[in-house]
């Protein structure tokens, strides 16, 4: 509950345990303006420069909308492993809390604490942490991070005058990170909500929280992107930003220029554990939905098309014909799913969502993910050279997923690099497919594409191929580029290999 949950080089913004931590300093906003000297002849030559923006005042949005940002803090129980290994985590051995092993105290505890008197087996071990939040009704409604209150069994917030209330958590939505919370008070400040929709890239942002547990902290900066997809974030697109956040700010508001809230300040990602430049917040769009189902229901809902999908680079994009790297490409499909039903299949690619262009792939996906369950929608594909439109019902995201469909898609050493040779029955059987080609080695453009000795090839550009010939004529026919659709460990990926 309060570890920093470490991707490669990305930081989940959770809560800051107990203990002295240090924080870098924030970085002054400054602007400078330099005029040169310029010819009279210049100047009137020259349409009238624009007139220098001012900076946003950061102090009277704050002094607007503090009062509304609260503090949280967390208590709960970790369950550890009591493991006697020297293999495993100091905080796994025997119960032990969270110690250096050179500490001098370390042996002590090594043998004698513990829920169960220092036998082997299961025990727990308390864990607090901290917060931000931030209220939107006056009657208590609080909004904040999932993973700030997730396994808490006691949620505290504390309020800018020194109140401090028990919380109740009224949902979360780990899909979104949004969690909505509720305190019995009245009359309470609130922030005024606005539109992520409306934020332009460039654009000043404001942060007010709790970094590493001081309390209403302020950082300013830009917005630097929006519609980011993250890894394992696939029903957000986030708002990227350059405001100093770190350990604590989780959950607090991101306002615009305006003083009004247009994100939740959720993850960074970063090298050392600490604020690096790169700054994630959920859009308010998305958690105003999200705190509608939980507070009429108890929970929030999301839709599902049942594909797997990647990215389309350039060599995707010439494999396929396609006139630029843009789309979600469908490299699996879950069999009896909604994307099956409708008649999507593994190489088709996603180019527009209801009209809406799809420029990544993370786009197809947070869209998907803010429907509702039941909707009708229509996409438009790209498939063997010819665009389509189909329509497909979004299935209910929280039911199980059924298994992928078995691929019946699908090259000697040649322009790919590639030795084959067709499927034995029972290599067949352990596959899941029904037809392929078994790769037998793999050098030069496939090998350093990532084609790996044992994968089974499926299909190349789309096209479902049987044997050696087949894929041979396909890839004559590719001029540049050909997007091999390869199963590895029962799943499905395309892998784009250069050939030009």
């Amino acid at each position: 509950m309060n570890k920093l949950l470490v991707t490669p080089s990305r930081i989940v913004l959770a809560l800051v345990s107990a203990g002295v931590l240090a924080a870098g300093g924030a970085a002054a906003l400054t602007s400078t303006y330099v005029r040169a000297a310029t010819p009279v002849a210049t100047l009137a030559a020259t349409a009238a420069p624009a007139a220098a923006m001012s900076l946003p005042d950061f102090a009277q949005i704050t002094a607007r909308n503090g009062a509304a940002v609260v503090n949280i803090s967390v208590s709960g129980m970790t369950k550890t492993s009591m493991d006697d290994s020297d293999n495993a985590p100091a905080a796994q051995r025997r119960g032990l809390p969270r110690m250096d092993p050179n500490d001098p105290f370390y042996e002590f505890f090594r043998h004698f604490q513990g829920p169960n008197g220092g036998l082997p087996g299961q025990g727990e071990t308390p864990t607090h942490g901290q917060g931000s939040g931030f209220i939107v009704s006056p009657d208590g409604i609080i909004l904040t991070n999932a993973h700030v209150v997730r396994d808490a069994k006691v949620v505290m917030v504390k309020l800018t005058d020194r109140r401090e209330f028990q919380a109740k958590v009224l949902g979360a939505d780990p899909k979104t990170d949004v969690a909505v919370l509720k305190i019995d008070a009245k009359n309470l400040p609130t922030v005024q909500l606005g539109s992520a929709r409306d934020l332009r890239v460039g654009e000043w942002v404001l942060a007010i929280g709790s970094p590493f547990g001081f309390e209403n902290s302020v950082s300013a900066g830009v917005v630097s992107a929006k519609g980011r997809s993250l890894p394992d974030d696939s029903f957000v697109p986030f708002i990227q930003t350059d405001v100093a956040v770190n350990p604590g700010n989780s959950g607090g508001p991101l306002f615009n220029t305006r003083g009004e809230v247009v994100g939740i300040n959720s993850q960074i990602y970063s090298r050392t554990g600490g604020y690096e430049g790169l700054s994630f917040a959920i859009p308010i769009d998305i958690a105003t939905r999200v705190q509608g189902q939980i507070v009429a229901t108890g929970k929030a809902s999301h839709a599902r098309l049942g594909v797997m999908i990647q990215d389309v680079n350039q060599t995707f994009a010439d494999s396929f014909k396609l006139d630029k790297p843009e789309g979600a490409l469908v490299a699996n499909v879950v069999s009896g799913g909604p994307a099956d039903q409708a008649g999507l299949k593994p190489g088709d690619v996603v180019r527009k969502f209801n009209a809406q262009p799809i420029v990544s792939s993370g786009e197809l996906s947070a869209l998907i993910g803010q429907q509702t369950p039941g909707e009708r929608i229509t996409l438009d594909i790209w498939r063997q050279g010819r665009a389509e439109t189909i329509s497909a019902k979004l299935g209910d995201a929280s039911e199980p997923n059924a298994k992928f469909a078995k691929s019946d898609e699908a090259v000697g050493k040649g322009r790919l690099g590639l030795a084959l040779r067709p499927l034995q029955p029972q290599e067949q059987r352990a596959a899941g497919v029904e037809n392929g080609l078994l790769i037998e080695d793999a050098q030069g453009p496939a090998a350093l594409a990532g084609v790996q000795p044992g994968d089974v090839l499926v299909a190349v550009n789309g096209t479902p191929v049987q044997s050696v010939a087949q894929v041979r004529e396909v890839v004559a026919k590719s001029a540049k580029s050909v997007a091999l659709l390869i199963q590895r460990d029962g799943s499905t990926i395309f892998i784009p290999v250069r050939v030009g």
